[in-house]
């Protein structure tokens, strides 16, 4: 009996290492405790233990996509679209990535993106409700400029681990998304309520030949409606050692979810500008995120006036934005002068920041005017050459929802007086606009 005894306690004693390594496989997984921490909402600890599993395995997608779904939950933006890319450029179908890098977008009130996301998505998803009811959230963000009123489904939770979520983590998700940053959607309605911008902008030309350097200012309001946006704008330049003043009105007028328009109309007694100009495009937001135009510009001066038939075609994809818009201008001899500007911008955290650059050359009219004082002598309608590139950088601070602009650029633009001849320009702006 004593020896029976003995060699029972021996083999329990081996076998205590196995059961435990048993438990510890069963109930401390790394991933496990990272996801519990991380829906308990100690977000610092879930990212130490995830920062030690990828160390190990930087492929391991489970860890990586909860890693950036906590990003999206702290309004860290832009570090979650880069961990959210990383999986959904690899793992085409992974719905999970899809559906929580379309969150992202959503949360940091960045709705073209989040639209282009989701087309994309679909294309490999197919038919994923989930998918779906995101796409109309975005769609309808970029219609109405109005920010959905929630992102996630109630009740449903799309983890990784498949797990149906308890009531305890049921809402962790959403006040996690919710609670604090710019991206919040409490801080996306209190922008929305303001409706009202003041800008002023300045900029400047300096010329490598013959002419003098030249001054543009302007100072506006924008006023968001019901119905559309108004902006009444006063201009200011000092062109060719003479100084003038535009005052200026664009309307943005809302049809519908699908179409919206553009109207502008100028006056101005001064020789630096036109008497009258009159504007509008007629645009129209089209499936897979593209948006296109059509319209005119009439502009009147003391004896001549001028017609440009416009259009454009726009294209949102990922966190990019393509536009290019052309213009053709009829000559009196019958035929067609063709210039066109090609835009790209690459959208930050937000729709309000971003980078971009805009390319532009072809023909368009420039009118001569030659003056005795205040007697005009003769005006004569050339059609001018030229090249343009020009980088733009807009963005916001973090704590304070006004918002900066800068721009510098380069021109190479043919002489009035010289055909044949060019002359180089460089200029660069800054504006900035006061919400309230």
């Amino acid at each position: 009996m004593k020896a029976l005894k003995i060699t029972y306690t021996v083999l329990l004693l081996m076998l205590l290492p196995v059961w435990g390594t048993a438990q510890d496989m069963a109930f401390n997984d790394p991933y496990d405790k990272a996801h519990d921490l991380a829906f308990e909402g100690k977000h610092g600890s879930s990212r130490e233990v995830l920062a030690n599993i990828l160390l190990k395995n930087p492929m391991n997608t489970k860890a990586r996509l909860l890693l950036a779904r906590i990003d999206s939950w702290d309004a860290k933006y832009e570090e979650a679209r880069n961990g959210f890319n990383l999986i959904i450029s690899t793992e085409r179908m992974n719905s999970d990535a899809w559906i929580s890098a379309i969150k992202n977008e959503l949360y940091a009130k960045n709705p073209h993106t989040a639209l282009g996301l989701a087309n994309k998505a679909l294309h490999y998803l197919k038919n994923n409700l989930e998918v779906e009811r995101l796409q109309k959230q975005a769609t309808q963000a970029v219609s109405d400029k109005k920010y959905p009123k929630y992102i996630n489904t109630p009740g449903i939770d799309f983890k990784s681990r498949g797990k149906k979520k308890t009531a305890k983590t049921k809402t962790v998700e959403d006040t996690a998304a919710v609670s604090k940053g710019e991206g919040s959607i409490k801080s996306v309605k209190e922008k929305e309520i303001l409706n009202n911008r003041l800008g002023v902008n300045n900029s400047f030309t300096v010329f490598n030949d013959v002419y003098e350097p030249m001054i543009f200012s302007s100072i506006s309001f924008n006023r968001r409606t019901p119905v559309g946006t108004v902006i009444p704008r006063i201009n200011y330049s000092n062109r060719l050692n003479k100084h003038g003043v535009q005052y200026d009105i664009d309307l943005y007028p809302k049809f519908s979810k699908r179409f919206y328009a553009y109207l502008n109309y100028g006056y101005s007694n001064s020789s630096i500008y036109p008497n009258h100009k009159i504007g509008g495009d007629l645009y129209a937001n089209l499936p897979w995120a593209m948006e296109v135009s059509a319209g005119m510009r009439h502009i009147i001066f003391d004896t001549r006036n001028i017609t440009v038939y416009a259009n454009s075609i726009g294209h949102y994809r990922g966190n990019y934005y393509f536009s290019l818009r052309s213009y053709f201008t009829p000559k009196p001899d019958g035929l067609l002068t063709v210039s066109g500007n090609l835009l790209v911008r690459k959208y930050l955290k937000d729709g309000e920041n971003y980078i971009g650059v805009n390319a532009g050359l072809g023909f368009s009219p420039e009118l001569r005017q030659i003056r005795d004082g205040a007697t005009l002598l003769a005006e004569t309608l050339l059609y001018i050459e030229s090249q343009r590139l020009q980088m733009e950088y807009q963005f916001t601070p973090k704590k304070n929802p006004n918002i900066y602009r800068a721009n510098v650029g380069v021109t190479r633009q043919e002489f009035v007086s010289n055909s044949g001849s060019f002359f180089w320009a460089v200029s660069a702006g800054f504006s900035y606009q006061a919400k309230f």
